[in-house]
């Protein structure tokens, strides 16, 4: 017993907090911007959105597509496909050991999760990233599934849509990752062709090689409220060309004000958004081939 133990009345001792039941963990999360502390069930149910300040938070890939997709009809595309070491790449770790720390730490079995159902009840196949699988990077297995979705969509001749969460090409893969972009590309060409609809939703961070390549080329391309896209980073750009940049630089709101995006949603509201462009995109394209 410690001295003060000795000297507090019996009824005080039993009050003290270490002898109260302990809190249970992850209940309360702190808001990355204004810093309020969120009750997190709360948050989950605002789409990670603050609802004091309204600052998007990252959100995983699964949590993102049951949140925006009908609950009814859905079904994951290419999930078969998964990563390879070919080219027996080692940094300071091995890929292989990094690829499995990465799906111990997400559950998936790489970056991008493919799903097709529909919005509104308007049938889609929809590609999201999952920034936290090794920073949402883009290698043969993105590549390879993105593809796959965009050939369920002819398929079925339904829009595609991709939520973009990434830090570009995985290094670890070398040319292999850096094929990918045209790769992509190329079966965007296809969809362009059939005269369905790609909408492209740049999140927070949407850099490197995926904005060099499908990210901006969508019919219609949407950003959530500062989100950070770009190549370089701002660290990077401003370390070369030895100048301080503009406020917001890289931020979706400096991008849609240059002409870089067509429209800044609340990812609250993307669900009926896109509703109302697929309805209007799908309705020209009848009328032109007609």
């Amino acid at each position: 017993m410690s001295w003060l133990d000795k000297l507090l009345p019996p009824k005080i001792q039993q009050s003290r907090p270490s002898e109260r039941r302990a809190m249970p963990e992850g209940l309360w999360v702190k808001c990355d911007a204004c810093e309020t502390v969120l009750y997190k069930t709360d948050l989950d149910g605002n789409v990670n959105v603050c609802p004091k300040c309204g600052h998007h938070h990252r959100i995983g890939a699964r949590e993102r597509l049951n949140a925006f997709l009908d609950d009814e009809g859905r079904y994951e595309v290419a999930q078969e496909v998964v990563p390879v070491d070919a080219l027996k790449f080692k940094d300071s770790k091995k890929y292989p050991d990094r690829i499995k720390e990465a799906m111990e730490a997400t559950g998936e079995t790489d970056a991008l999760v493919v799903m097709g159902g529909s919005v509104m009840s308007m049938p889609v196949v929809a590609a999201c990233f999952e920034f936290d699988f090794m920073g949402g990077s883009m290698g043969s297995v993105v590549g390879e599934r993105f593809a796959r979705g965009v050939e369920t969509a002819l398929e079925q001749k339904v829009p595609f849509i991709c939520f973009t969460a990434t830090g570009g090409a995985r290094m670890q893969e070398g040319l292999l990752s850096l094929m990918q972009m045209a790769k992509t590309n190329a079966a965007l060409t296809r969809l362009a062709r059939a005269r369905l609809p790609y909408i492209s939703v740049l999140t927070d961070p949407t850099m490197g090689g995926v904005s060099a390549s499908f990210a901006f080329v969508g019919d219609v391309v949407i950003a959530e409220p500062k989100a950070l896209i770009g190549f370089a980073g701002p660290r990077v750009i401003e370390n070369t060309v030895r100048e301080k940049l503009p406020e917001g630089f890289q931020r979706s709101e400096f991008l849609l004000q240059k002409g870089a995006l067509d429209m800044i949603v609340d990812r609250r509201e993307l669900r009926p958004t896109v509703a109302k462009l697929l309805a209007m995109l799908q309705r020209q394209s009848a009328d032109a081939v007609s």
